[in-house]
């Protein structure tokens, strides 16, 4: 019996939270890897194309490939976050890229991605220390020059001057690099003591809150810097 065509749904925020963090900010085909946000156009807008595995309907690319008629096509799980030029490709091209080939590009994306810009594992925490300290300096020094100092700002004029380079900053340089630390920091955790891994779990969480607000546009708190990852692997 052929599909009906279901009624769209809007993507929930917290799936394109989901799709965002585990993209860490770049295209999930491993030959591209662009990031998503590209300071060409100012940083602070992103060109990533939430792309359906399996399409909704029974006429898209890869439709053949449906499970049942219960699958949920708006799920995490069916969803890939790609440049358009990529999107374009998989889409025009479904026979060379199946299901299974865009799923294995999520499974190893962070993979990929750290050996595309030479995370590895350390030896020791000294090395995993210097291989962290550029990124939380750079955010450390954008945060003194344009963080506001009270929510005032962005009450009274979103539109400011100094609002929109905050903004732009976050988007394009302080939430990339949090990635980066994360990324380097979850290859070598091995090197953790247990209080570091402690401190680790509230940045993971601190980045989730601003990754929540700053690139799907959810409102909502994230916890507080925990000012303890500044001495992590000292």
């Amino acid at each position: 019996m052929a599909h009906t065509m279901p009624t769209r749904k809007q993507i929930p925020q917290k799936t394109k939270l989901h799709l965002f963090s585990a993209s860490a900010g770049h295209c999930q085909r491993p030959q591209c890897l662009k990031v998503l946000f590209p300071e060409e156009i100012g940083g602070d807008i992103h060109i990533a194309e939430m792309a359906h595995v399996i399409p909704h309907g029974d006429s898209g690319p890869r439709h053949k490939e449906r499970t049942n008629d219960d699958f949920e096509v708006d799920a995490f799980d069916n969803l890939i976050l790609l440049c358009p030029t990529c999107h374009k490709i998989i889409d025009k091209a479904p026979k060379l890229y199946p299901r299974e080939t865009l799923l294995e590009w999520k499974r190893n994306h962070l993979v990929e991605l750290a050996v595309s810009q030479g995370i590895i594992f350390y030896q020791s925490r000294s090395q995993a220390r210097a291989a962290i300290t550029s990124a939380m300096d750079e955010n450390r020094a954008i945060w003194r020059q344009y963080a506001p100092v009270d929510g005032s700002q962005f009450i009274y004029d979103p539109e400011s001057e100094s609002v929109q380079k905050w903004s732009q900053r976050m988007i394009s340089v302080i939430i990339p690099n949090h990635f980066r630390i994360q990324s380097i920091i979850k290859m070598n955790s091995s090197h953790l003591t247990e209080k570091e891994k402690e401190i680790f779990a509230e940045y993971n969480e601190h980045v989730r809150g601003l990754a929540e607000r700053h690139l799907c546009g959810t409102s909502g708190a994230a916890i507080r810097y925990p000012q303890d990852m500044n001495g992590v692997f000292s």
